[in-house]
């Protein structure tokens, strides 16, 4: 099963009345459920859970320190859009440690562009922007772990 196929299957549970979906292939178990509480933000909430073969994972090797952040201009915290973790893994803002990072602060997003990518079940997801704006802040270091619903970028509306 490929990434394209899960988020297919979350979009699918995501539209429908169904409060839990569970799939077997191979040596992965997928179960998608829905929370009780299904509007917060305005997104249909779902929980991913899965149970991957034991096998080896090459992560990418930790990239060299970042050079340091120029200090943005101060903005009022109240108009400003958070872009949040659709889903548990570990969070790389760039594609692979020869490329460059998808988005510094400072940089435009419009809606669609990806923005980072999250791993999770061995699978790479790219996460796009759902807001178009300027990156204020990167609330997360590079290859670390994230929680469902974390925020990890703050954006001003343009």
């Amino acid at each position: 099963m490929d990434l394209k196929q899960i988020q297919d299957l979350v979009k699918m549970v995501n539209k429908s009345n169904i409060s839990e979906l569970s799939i077997e292939e191979k040596d992965i178990k997928i179960t998608i459920k829905q929370k009780e509480d299904k509007y917060v933000t305005g997104v249909p909430m779902q929980q991913i859970q899965a149970a991957p073969a034991p096998v080896a994972i090459a992560s990418p090797a930790p990239s060299a320190a970042a050079p340091a952040a120029k200090p943005a201009a101060p903005v009022a915290a109240d108009n400003l859009l958070t872009i949040k973790s659709p889903m548990i893994g570990t969070f790389y803002r760039r594609p692979s440690p020869d490329k460059p990072n998808f988005v510094e602060e400072g940089d435009e997003v419009k809606n669609g562009k990806v923005v980072c990518i999250i791993e999770a079940m061995k699978l790479f997801n790219e996460i796009e922007s759902e807001i178009s704006g300027r990156v204020v802040k990167i609330l997360v270091e590079d290859s670390t772990p994230v929680e469902y619903d974390q925020p990890l970028f703050l954006v001003e509306p343009i």
